[in-house]
């Protein structure tokens, strides 16, 4: 039996014009959320529909989506994911009318374990010029609800709602690609003032975060003599990956990624068996897609955005990530290029130490924080007669041997500590957190590396050396602890050849 505030029995006057208001109503809401409210209000004004949903459908990746559903006349939005072949309205595009769902075939049941159990429904997918965009249905708690009057006119509903959604979902298109065009074009400015590429990959996390509207980004480098090798430089989001997770690529990833330089979509997280165990800890479902940032001719890391959900991305969305790739791509090969020309501004060409440029603003900086408390200790080494070797065995052997003390002050530098050249044939270490005495153990060892050179010993090198340590009370300028450090190497240098002219004497 038909229920009472059906409009199954409704003249065809009446039926056009609920249709008619449902239409104009319809039409007049572009905003998604609104509209699939609206279209519950317009149903159960025109049936009884204490429960109701309303799903999208994306064919491509048979993908369903309830937006919206109703729960005893109360309606709210979701997200609730099932596959689009399960359902039968989806499948064969034809309504369905259920008398008893205790008896029939089963209903769908979304919302709360402890509702009411809808026993009779009408469905009708969603159609828009031949292609199903989705499917609605008005459900009851009673058995017999509805009637094919009923059906009939559920069915006219979804046809005017087909018409709004598929109109809402273009203003939404157009909107986004807007959105998007304004926020490429504000992250192309933005990027192109980026001159550090960690700032470059910590703002094209949070860009594609935005656009995307993502649960997760990550900017993976390959190593750079191993690109199947790549690890998480910035990462960010619900489901962020910890920095230095390191992922080997397989081998259709690597082809399709590294070689053929192609996006990659992961629909479902959850059922790839390649995913190394170390990531998969972190990744335990939803879905991702992944596109190759491309330097200099060469994949050099990938940029990827995820969800906790299955089957989240199309192809839109990987056009926008690969686009997002592109700018990111110029940007970081614009900011290395930059980052290796401070450096080359910044380092000797021949022992690869910083020069005395890179000193001098370490030394600022050191010396603020010595003047503060902080213990610092600098060593001058300076090869005693390097002139001599020069002329005697060539600018070569010169070169040979300024590098080989080079390597040695690097070999027993701290990471903390530098050591540069800082002129012809003196080289400077500088020691932070370092008072005379541990000064003083460095050159011991220093001297040690030197005496077991094969290159230094070949050619009878000595090396002077002179240390200070920076007195807050009676220092207050680099220049100060640099005097105080080539004094002693003087001092040291002058009793040397004093001991030396003993020697010779006796």
């Amino acid at each position: 039996m038909s229920s009472s505030n059906s409009a199954g029995a409704a003249s065809s006057g009446d039926r056009y014009r609920i249709l008619l208001e449902a239409s104009r109503r319809l039409g007049a809401t572009l905003s998604p959320n609104e509209l699939y409210e609206a279209i519950y209000r317009e149903t159960a004004a025109a049936l009884s529909a204490p429960g109701f949903y309303l799903a999208l459908h994306d064919q491509g990746r048979d993908l369903a989506r309830v937006v919206f559903y109703a729960q005893q006349g109360e309606g709210q939005q979701s997200d609730i994911a099932y596959r689009g072949s399960d359902s039968e309205v989806l499948t064969t595009q034809k309504s369905s009318l259920v008398s008893d769902g205790l008896e029939g075939a089963p209903l769908l049941a979304i919302g709360a374990e402890a509702s009411p159990t809808a026993r009779s429904a009408v469905t009708a997918p969603l159609m828009h010029k031949g292609r199903v965009l989705g499917a609605m249905s008005a459900q009851s708690y009673e058995a017999n609800a509805y009637d094919k009057a009923d059906l009939e006119l559920f069915e006219e509903l979804a046809r005017v709602a087909a018409v709004a959604i598929f109109n809402s979902q273009q203003f939404s298109e157009l909107e986004r690609r807007r959105r998007e065009a304004e926020q490429l074009e504000e992250l192309g400015r933005a990027l192109a003032s980026k001159l550090d590429p960690d700032q470059v990959v910590r703002m094209i996390v949070s860009a594609v975060s935005d656009v995307l509207e993502v649960d997760g980004v990550a900017v993976w480098l390959c190593q750079p003599h191993d690109r199947a090798h790549c690890s998480v430089a910035e990462s960010a989001g619900a489901i962020a990956l910890p920095v230095g997770l390191e992922w080997a690529l397989t081998d259709d990833l690597y082809e399709r990624l590294i070689d053929r330089w192609e996006a990659v979509h992961l629909d479902n997280l959850a059922t790839l068996s390649t995913m190394p165990e170390r990531v998969a800890e972190h990744l335990t479902g939803g879905s991702a897609i992944g596109a190759p940032l491309i330097l200099g001719g060469q994949v050099e890391g990938v940029l990827t955005a995820g969800s906790k959900q299955a089957r989240r991305f199309g192809k839109e969305d990987i056009a926008v990530l690969q686009r997002l790739a592109s700018q990111t791509s110029v940007a970081l090969a614009n900011a290395r290029l930059h980052a290796n020309l401070h450096a080359l501004s910044l380092t000797d060409p021949l022992t690869g130490l910083p020069n005395r440029r890179r000193l001098q603003i370490h030394l600022d900086h050191e010396v603020a924080a010595a003047s503060r408390g902080r213990p610092l200790a600098i060593a001058v080494f300076d090869i005693d007669k390097f002139k001599h070797y020069n002329d005697t065995f060539g600018h070569i052997a010169g070169d040979e041997i300024l590098k080989a003390v080079g390597k040695v002050l690097h070999d027993e530098n701290r990471t903390m500590n530098i050591v540069a050249r800082y002129g012809g044939d003196e080289l400077v270490s500088v020691l932070s957190e370092t008072d005379i005495e541990g000064a003083q153990l460095f050159v011991e060892r220093v001297q040690g590396h030197i005496a077991r050179n094969e290159i230094l010993t070949k050619f009878g090198i000595s090396i002077s050396i002179g240390c200070a340590e920076f007195d807050p009370e009676s220092m207050v300028s680099v220049n100060d602890v640099l005097r105080a450090a080539d004094a002693d190497m003087y001092e040291e240098k002058a009793q040397r050849h004093a001991e030396m002219q003993v020697v010779s004497q006796g």
